[in-house]
């Protein structure tokens, strides 16, 4: 799961939420997000910068400096090639190997702390155990932090990410307005809108493409539909067993279909699109004001002259205006006139 607005920069992985990356992964970028937490047996190519916590798990590796704003949690045997820098509390465990040494403001305390779903999973056990529901709820509510703008992004157990390759062995999403480098493969992929892909997408199953998303790359399904949305470009070739192309959509390659090929003009994401609805409402806005006047009265038809125009026009008519034939000739003459002449 890919939030909206994540962004490759340089060698990073940027994201405004948490980062959550399963066990036994490998992430060949740096890692910038709000809080940070890893498996055991997790790589990473890169620094790590956390805004709130990090935790990684044992057997971790990190190529480069870990940044942390607030509490840093460390397994044993974790490995870091560059320096630690924590602003709150340090936990670590036995055997960690930090290269350039490490600075921590809070306290300090060596033991090994529990990999992070076993650490909720007893806290929560021993407060249902001794009534404590209130506090048990409280604590689930701030471990998933329902409540904030930014959603988590999500690498699963066993992932590889990389500038050449993202691969994952479970259904993927991309958010939003996201900028990502290398080629995604994954069970079935969903990408969201307003995204650039500087690589290829390749599924088992269903592929889809949202709403004004380009694809620098080929996009490929084996056995399922690719689905491609309104305004989409693909700079490279389309082959699926069935594919929906929208009207207004480019592909620049060539098209391959195994069985049924579909033009159509529906939305292919089911998720409502509020870029798109922001700029209805804001167009019928400007319709409601284009016609009404700052005093708050309907605006004259499109049609009908202003004012002085009118004037102009009637007085013109009036000036050069002619008597008919009839009314030139003849004037009017009382009876009593005539007969006296």
């Amino acid at each position: 799961m890919i939030p909206d607005g994540t962004t490759v920069e340089e060698h990073d992985l940027v994201t405004d939420g948490d980062v959550v990356v399963g066990g036994q992964s490998t992430v060949e970028f740096g890692v910038r997000g709000n809080t940070v937490i890893a498996g055991e047996r997790t790589r990473f190519g890169g620094h790590i910068e956390a805004e709130g916590d990090c935790r990684l798990d044992m057997w971790c590796d990190v190529a480069a400096d870990v940044l942390v704003g607030e509490d840093a949690y460390l397994g044993e045997r974790v490995h870091i090639g560059g320096e630690l820098k924590v602003a709150g509390d340090l936990d670590i465990g036995d055997d960690v190997d930090i290269d350039d040494g490490f600075e921590a403001n809070g306290w300090i305390v060596i033991r090994n702390p529990m990999p992070t779903i076993v650490f909720l999973f007893v806290y929560l056990s021993h407060l249902l155990r001794i009534g404590e529901e209130d506090a048990a709820e409280d604590v689930l509510a701030a471990a998933l932090d329902a409540d904030r703008d930014a959603q988590p992004l999500l690498v699963p157990r066993g992932t590889h990410v990389s500038d050449d390759a993202w691969r994952v062995s479970a259904p993927a999403r991309i958010g939003d307005d996201c900028r990502l480098h290398g080629n995604l493969r994954a069970e079935s992929l969903t990408v969201g809108r307003d995204t650039i892909v500087f690589g290829s997408l390749r599924a088992k199953d269903d592929l889809t493409v949202g709403r004004a998303t380009e694809i620098k790359g080929d996009v490929t399904t084996r056995n399922g539909t690719v689905s491609i949305g309104p305004g989409v470009h693909v700079w490279g070739d389309v082959a699926a067993e069935n594919v929906r192309l929208h009207e207004n959509a480019t592909v620049d390659g060539t098209i391959r279909v195994a069985d049924e090929m579909e033009m159509h003009t529906d939305s292919v994401l089911d998720d409502a699109d509020e870029a798109a609805e922001a700029m209805a409402a804001v167009a019928a806005d400007l319709d409601e004001t284009a016609f009404v006047d700052s005093d708050g009265a309907p605006d004259r038809a499109a049609d009908e002259p202003p004012e002085d125009e009118a004037d102009s026009s009637s007085s013109s008519d009036e000036a050069g205006s002619t008597p008919s034939s009839d009314e030139a000739g003849s004037e009017t003459v009382s009876p009593e006139s005539s007969s006296g002449e």
